[in-house]
C-alpha cells in the first residue's frame, strides 16, 4: 500500500551562519500542499524566486550540494534535505533570507529538531516512491554504488582516508525517524585544517570554526571532540540521505556506499530515476511513433517514447531482444548490439523531438548532417532496455543540433552529438 504524502502541521525557523558564505540566514518551514513537493523560496530577492529540491535542480557539487534557477542560487542544501528525509517529508516550503541556510553545530541535528517541532503529518495523497527491482552499479570516480531492493531504505557506507583518525570506516543504517534522531542527527561536517587556506581562497569555508565544523589537523583534531569515533562516515551518510532527497520522492532499496561524494550522490539520484523511468507508462507508443517516423522492420529501432519536452529533450526507450536481426552476424556466437546501431536508435529519439516541432510531420523526413564525439562506454546485449535521452543544443529554422546519451540500468553506454535537418519528402 503506497504511503501518505506529508507535510507540516505548523511552522518553525532556524536562524545562523552560512558555512560556505559566512552570512547571517533564518530558514523557515512551512506547511505546503500536496504534491508542491520540497521547494526552497528565496525571500531576501525583490522578486521572491522558488527553486524545487530535485536533482535537475542541482548546479554545484564541490564540497556541498547546490541547487540553481537562472542566476539564483541555494547552496548546501543537503543537511536541511536529510533531515526531511528523516521525517519522510514530501510536501514543505522552505523559506530562506540569504543563498546558504545556516550550518549550526556543523550536523543536521538543528533543522531534525525544527521540523520536530512543526509536526510532520500526513496530509493525503499518495507519496512517491522509488524501488528497485534487480541489482545495479553505479561508479562516479572514485565513488561506487550498488543499489539493491528493499522494503525501505538502508544506508551501508564505507570510506577511507588517509588521517589517522578516519582511515576506513564502515557502517550501515535503517533510515527512520527514531534511527536518524540517535545514530545520524548529531554527525558534524569535517575538513583539514591544511586546506583551509585555499578553500577560502575559492569563497568556501569562509563561515567555517572549531565550532561547527570538525578540524582535523595533520595528526589529530583541533579544538574539538568527536560525538563517535566514526563520526566521520556517520556524517556521509547524512549528506547521502539530504542528497537522494534530490530524486523527489522516498527511496526503498539498500545502497551500499564506497567513498561516496556529492557528485557520486547525483549520479546516483539520476541513475535510479531513469531506471525508474523504465516502468512509466509511454506518452507515445509504437503506432504513435510509426505515424511520425518513416523507418520500418528492421531498422525502427524506437519502442516508447517516455518523456517530451517540446523543442529542448526527449527520451525514448529501445528494448533488445535476441531476436534482433543483426545479431545474426555481429558476433553471433557473442552477441553485441553494433555500436552504429545505438547511434541510429539515438537519432530516431531525436527525430521524434525535431519532428514534433514540425506540422504535418509525415509528410517530412531527418537527415542527419554530421556526428561528433561518439563515446562508447559499454556493450549492450541481448535483454538490455536502452534508455536514450537527447537534448536540443540549438535550433534554428530547420537545422539543429542536439546532444544524445544512451543508458542502461542507468550508467552510460554510448554518447554523441549529432547535426540534422527536417526536409520535406
Amino acid at each position: 500500500m503506497t504511503a501518505k504524502r506529508r507535510s507540516l502541521a505548523g511552522t518553525a525557523s532556524v536562524s545562523g551562519v552560512g558555512l560556505h558564505t559566512g552570512s547571517e540566514c533564518t530558514v523557515s518551514f512551512k506547511p505546503a500542499a500536496a504534491g508542491q513537493g520540497i521547494v526552497f523560496r528565496r525571500i531576501d530577492l525583490e522578486s521572491p524566486v522558488e527553486i524545487a529540491a530535485t536533482v535537475s535542480n542541482v548546479s554545484d557539487t564541490d564540497r556541498r550540494t547546490s541547487l540553481g534557477k537562472d542566476e539564483v542560487r541555494i547552496q548546501t542544501v543537503e543537511h536541511v534535505l536529510a533531515a526531511l528525509a528523516a521525517h519522510e517529508l514530501d510536501d514543505v516550503l522552505i523559506e530562506i533570507t540569504a543563498s546558504e541556510p545556516p550550518i549550526g553545530n556543523g550536523s543536521a541535528a538543528v533543522f531534525f529538531q525544527a521540523l520536530s517541532d512543526a509536526t510532520p503529518t500526513d496530509i493525503g495523497g499518495e507519496a512517491v516512491e522509488y524501488s528497485v527491482r534487480t541489482p545495479f552499479v553505479v561508479n562516479e570516480g572514485d565513488t561506487r554504488y550498488v543499489v539493491a531492493p528493499s522494503d525501505g531504505l538502508r544506508l551501508n557506507v564505507t570510506i577511507e582516508s588517509d588521517h589517522p583518525l578516519i582511515g576506513k570506516q564502515s557502517s550501515c543504517w535503517d533510515i527512520d525517524p527514531e534511527t536518524f534522531a540517535d545514530s545520524l542527527a548529531q554527525a558534524r561536517t569535517y575538513g583539514l585544517a591544511a586546506e583551509v587556506d585555499e578553500l577560502r581562497s575559492k569563497g568556501l569555508a569562509l563561515g567555517a570554526t572549531a565550532s561547527n565544523t570538525i578540524v582535523l589537523s595533520d595528526d589529530g583534531l583541533a579544538g574539538t571532540e568527536l560525538v563517535w569515533p566514526d563520526e566521520f562516515v556517520r556524517h556521509k551518510a547524512v549528506d547521502m540521505l539530504g542528497d537522494l532527497k534530490l530524486l523527489g520522492g522516498r527511496l526503498k532499496a539498500e545502497v551500499v556506499a564506497y567513498r561516496p561524494s556529492h557528485k557520486g550522490n547525483v549520479a546516483l539520484v539520476n541513475a535510479i530515476q531513469r531506471i525508474h523511468g523504465l516502468r512509466v507508462p509511454p506518452i507515445m507508443g509504437i503506432e504513435d511513433i510509426l505515424a511520425v517516423i518513416p523507418h520500418r522492420y528492421p531498422m525502427l529501432l524506437v519502442d516508447r517514447i517516455i518523456e517530451m519536452e517540446q523543442g529542448k529533450r526527449v527520451v525514448g526507450i529501445k528494448n533488445v531482444t535476441v531476436n534482433e536481426p543483426f545479431f545474426q552476424g555481429h558476433f553471433p556466437e557473442h552477441p553485441i548490439m553494433p555500436g552504429v546501431l545505438i547511434i541510429e536508435a539515438m537519432g530516431q529519439v531525436g527525430g521524434m523531438l525535431l519532428m514534433g516541432s514540425f506540422e504535418n510531420p509525415q509528410d517530412k523526413v531527418v537527415y542527419f548532417l554530421g556526428i561528433d564525439g561518439v563515446k562508447f562506454r559499454r556493450p549492450v546485449v541481448p535483454g538490455d532496455q536502452i534508455r536514450l535521452e537527447l537534448e536540443m543544443l540549438h535550433f534554428r529554422g530547420r537545422n539543429c543540433r542536439m546532444r544524445g546519451v544512451g543508458y542502461v540500468d542507468g550508467q552510460p553506454v554510448a554518447e554523441a552529438e549529432m547535426m540534422a535537418r527536417v526536409i520535406d519528402k
